[in-house]
């Protein structure tokens, strides 16, 4: 049955992320609104939706910014959906792509005119191509091998080019030409893959050559490619909006000031990392973040600090990881940063020198001449490697970022101090102390483009798979050198968010996640135990199977227990990407079969094998406490300021890995158990009271009295409605449970939102509170 049609609220109550895809199109998710309706959301959340490479399985490869996706459906099956979810009450929220294209000229419209027209084409602004290297030619990273190999799979078919399933537009008069005069004459040159690293000339989605940067921050390349969203919003199709990676763009302010003209002010949450301690632009008219966040600091509540510090010690006596490869932080960030932009992205890194030599070369000022190019190289790598966020955004911004400590240390790599020099010039240049003339805004955009893709490329892709005493803290967001959050930290961010950012984005799990929530719940278990998974690994280790390196051993280990029961093919794709990702000792583009072969062998031997059981029967023995985090961790993110974001299928007990293991099509009204329970009850309770929770509520922290307390988290949302759950439960029922703990609630009375018979009032014994369940949820009962 429906619920009546209403009006779509200016700010949702709650959200629903659906990886779209051809094995999940719009009439797939039609099919799902009457469940998630049920569930108590107010608007489905789309993955992207705009025409893509054809099979893409995750849509952020668009190709036609013009058109809906046929593969989903069209345009007219977008529309459908839209119906079907007002007619059960819901909204949509699409994701959006403005930093970047596929680079796929055969699908790609745009830019099949740009290689076939060059620089003269109508929509050569559309890319962020730097014409003035490699001799006016855009570099097509595409053969397999160098060009003397590869020529004679080059052809020729009337006025386009091919090469395997690669299309290729021609010049005109240029297809009679021999291969290497018809090559000379072309806009673009298709050569050996393993070219991009360092002679690519076009901005790049990180390192990812597939993806060719947008230049959305001219107003005619922002009208084209956003005039299909912003038509859909308009008409009603679509009701707010996901920006992707806005890190990646020239001016990510300027953009969203922009984009929220052009919407008229639609809710909008944008894809930002923050950093430990950063906050976000107050400049930007946005409601937030898309809330990984939040995500840090829910996670960090069911951390053990202490515990994390022994459970790292265990790690480096079991792993003897070298400190900058995997046994320090901060030394495998930094040791990462500098590999990643001499390796992933030294194409970026020359062309931010080039910039650099450029606008010393041509300076008025004399301070910033004779800087020759391998200091000026020097001087940005050293600075870029020591930023602790993704990136500055404006000259005041980078004094705060690129700091005068961060630029003493990075004159250290100089051998003669007077070369040092260029370090000042570099950051004096950052800070604008030398004017905003068009040569110095491109230098502070490109170094601040280089700087997000460096943070992303060598902390989530390189160091999370390096340092790994405790993977569940190697999350997006997430801060592994120091993950646990205390109480009063915890309620002072949502303090902060409450008064700031009330509409923002709050997530769990999401489809660029490590590992999902529940994933990490498990995880998290082994700070309150990290002796007894000590002695397990000991146990499973003397089974004799040959482990390929200790760090790969302590991650699959980990990896099977917080995964629990699973098929062995998913444990063993995972480890094949952590490994790669890790680049200690095999990568994605420098394989070594050998030593993969040997992680394998590992996997199903260990792991997967019979030594394996020991982990399971220790995960077992800490069910409990694993739950109790599972809901914990789900009732404080849907009561929470800000705006939950459900990822498909997380309403119930949801276990996956990175990706592709988190993006397999969902599976609805198949869950059921506790978890569903206390979701189901949490957004219902939104849904009713959205005053409650929205962006006039307030947050109060509650604090329990007696031995017990600090296992005790609870708060108060707009004096109606009270969270409590359990944290740490495992070092609580070793030191003897709640005894006579107590919560002093709000006054009034109290009932238990999914049990209403139970009722508290004045100083509630928490024992009694969780005397069910680990987690609580009350409403106040009406006078």
């Amino acid at each position: 049955m429906t619920t009546p049609e209403r009006p779509d609220p200016a700010v949702p109550t709650a959200t629903y992320r659906l990886q779209l895809q051809p094995g999940f199109p719009f009439a797939a998710a039609a099919e799902a609104v009457p469940y998630l309706a049920s569930l108590g959301v107010s608007h489905l959340h789309l993955s992207p939706v705009l025409e893509a490479v054809p099979g893409s399985p995750h849509g952020y490869d668009v190709v036609d910014p013009a058109r809906v996706r046929e593969e989903l459906g069209g345009e007219e099956g977008l529309r459908e959906l839209s119906r079907t979810a007002r007619r059960h009450g819901l909204g949509l929220v699409v994701d959006i792509v403005p930093n970047h294209m596929a680079m796929s000229p055969r699908h790609n419209p745009a830019l099949w005119e740009v290689l076939r027209d060059g620089p003269s084409s109508r929509r050569a602004r559309w890319f962020d191509i730097d014409w003035e290297a490699q001799g006016g030619q855009v570099l097509l990273p595409v053969l397999g091998g160098p060009l003397g190999e590869e020529a004679d799979r080059l052809k020729t078919d009337g006025d386009v080019l091919r090469y395997y399933d690669h299309v290729f537009p021609l010049r005109e008069g240029t297809a009679s030409l021999p291969l290497p005069q018809l090559l000379d004459a072309q806009w673009y040159r298709p050569v050996w893959w393993r070219l991009a690293r360092t002679e690519l000339n076009y901005r790049r989605f990180f390192s990812i050559s597939e993806l060719i940067g947008v230049r959305v921050e001219d107003p005619e390349v922002f009208e084209a490619t956003h005039a299909k969203i912003l038509e859909l919003l308009h008409e009603g199709v679509v009701d707010g909006l996901r920006v992707d990676h806005p890190d990646g763009l020239a001016d990510p302010g300027g953009y969203l000031r922009r984009l929220h003209e052009a919407t008229g002010g639609r809710w909008t949450v944008v894809e930002k990392i923050l950093a430990d301690g950063e906050a976000l632009p107050v400049s930007w008219p946005v409601a937030g973040t898309t809330g990984y966040d939040a995500l840090r600091h829910v996670d960090g509540l069911f951390m053990d600090p202490d515990g994390f510090g022994e459970l790292l010690g265990r790690y480096r006596a079991y792993a003897a990881p070298q400190t900058d490869r995997g046994g320090d932080w901060d030394a495998t960030v930094r040791r990462a940063a500098y590999k990643v932009l001499t390796h992933e992205l030294a194409a970026e890194t020359e062309r931010l020198t080039r910039v650099a030599s450029r606008l010393c070369a041509t300076a008025p000022e004399t301070a910033l001449r004779d800087r020759a190019p391998w200091a000026l190289r020097t001087a940005l790598t050293e600075l870029l490697v020591r930023l602790e966020v993704y990136r500055p955004y404006s000259p005041e911004d980078a004094a705060t970022v690129v700091t005068e400590e961060a630029a003493a240390e990075a004159r250290r790599a100089f051998a003669v101090p007077e070369e040092a020099g260029a370090v000042d010039v570099v950051r004096d240049l950052l800070l604008g102390r030398y004017g905003d003339g068009p040569a110095h805004v491109e230098f502070r955009t490109r170094f601040a483009q280089t700087a997000s893709a460096l943070r992303a490329k060598s902390v989530e892709d390189t160091a999370f798979y390096r340092y790994v005493p405790l993977l569940s803290a190697t999350e997006v967001g997430g801060e592994p050198g120091g993950p646990a959050v205390a109480p009063d930290r915890f309620h002072a961010y949502c303090a902060r968010v409450q008064r700031d950012w009330p509409a923002t984005g709050t997530v769990l799990s999401t489809h660029d996640a490590k590992r999902s929530a529940d994933v990490r719940a498990a995880l998290h278990v082994l700070t309150e135990c990290p002796e007894r998974w000590a002695d397990v690994l000991t146990e499973v280790s003397r089974a004799g199977q040959a482990v390929p390196d200790g760090q790969t051993a302590w991650a699959a280990w980990q990896t099977v227990f917080g995964l629990g029961p699973a098929e062995e093919e998913r444990v063993q794709a995972a480890l094949l990407k952590h490994v790669r990702e890790a680049g200690l000792f095999t990568s994605w583009t420098e394989q070594e079969p050998p030593y993969e072969e040997a992680v394998a062998r590992f996997v199903t031997a260990g792991p997967c094998g019979v030594p394996g059981r020991k982990v399971a029967e220790l995960r077992e023995a800490l069910e409990p406490h694993i739950r109790a985090n599972v809901l914990g961790a789900a009732l404080v993110h849907l009561t929470m300021p800000g705006v939950p974001d459900l990822y498909q299928g997380t309403e119930h007990e949801y276990r996956a890995l990175v990706d592709p293991d988190n993006r397999r099509p969902p599976r609805f009204g198949e869950g059921g158990g506790d978890k569903e329970a206390v979701t189901r009850a949490a957004l219902a309770l939104r849904a009713r009271r959205p005053e409650v929770f929205g962006t006039t509520a307030s947050y109060e922290p509650l604090t329990a009295v007696g031995a017990a307390a600090d296992h005790c988290l609870a708060f108060a949302r707009s004096g109606e409605v009270v969270t409590a759950v359990t944290r740490l439960s495992l070092r609580l029922a070793e030191s003897g449970g709640w005894g006579d703990t107590r919560l002093p609630l709000p006054r009034g009375r109290w009932a238990d939102v999914r049990e209403p018979a139970r009722e508290f009032t004045g100083e509630a014994r928490v024992a009694e509170l969780f005397a069910a369940s680990p987690v609580a949820l009350l409403e106040r009962v009406p006078e």
